[in-house]
């Protein structure tokens, strides 16, 4: 699999603005906190420091990890989608073939996920286990679970258009 990471331009202005936000409020408050514990005299054991600092080094890993995905990021042209089989954007209506329920899942891309809306990453095994497929479909995909079947009822592209 490629380095890409395919994304919205939606989904792209959302890291960015995460990693404004942790840049310019966030790592400010932080380092202010860290200059008034250090005001406070003997590092050694000052708790206040560590605990700033360390939260500083995380704020930093946060950082780091959002602009690799920007550094990675293929922003997706939808006019350039092929709309007959799943792919990056694509709302999947699936049915379960053990519980006969339907659900509706979402392929998006790195910033945009959220499983609890049903937005799965494109990049995620469920979400590979999908690509390529075309409605009626039936589908078998290795969870940690297990192995889930579905059946492919409808492919739809509409959340790409905003």
């Amino acid at each position: 699999m490629s380095d890409r990471v395919p994304m919205t331009q939606a989904g792209y202005k959302k890291i960015k603005d995460r990693i404004r936000q942790m840049e310019e409020v966030e790592m400010p408050a932080i380092t202010e906190k860290i200059a008034e514990a250090r005001a406070e005299g003997d590092l050694k054991e000052n708790a206040e420091y560590h605990a700033q600092r360390e939260n500083q080094g995380q704020l930093q890993a946060k950082i780091s990890m959002e602009r690799a995905k920007l550094s990675k990021a293929d922003i997706i042209d939808p006019s350039k989608i092929n709309q007959n089989e799943v792919s990056f954007g694509a709302t999947v209506t699936l049915v379960d073939l053990d519980t006969e329920e339907e659900e509706e899942i979402t392929l998006v891309g790195a910033g945009e996920e959220d499983y609890d809306q049903g937005h799965y990453l494109v990049t995620s095994p469920f979400g590979q286990g999908l690509l390529g497929r075309k409605k009626g479909e039936e589908v078998e995909i290795d969870v940690p679970q297990g192995t889930l079947a579905f059946r492919i009822v409808e492919i739809d592209y509409s959340y790409l258009d905003g």
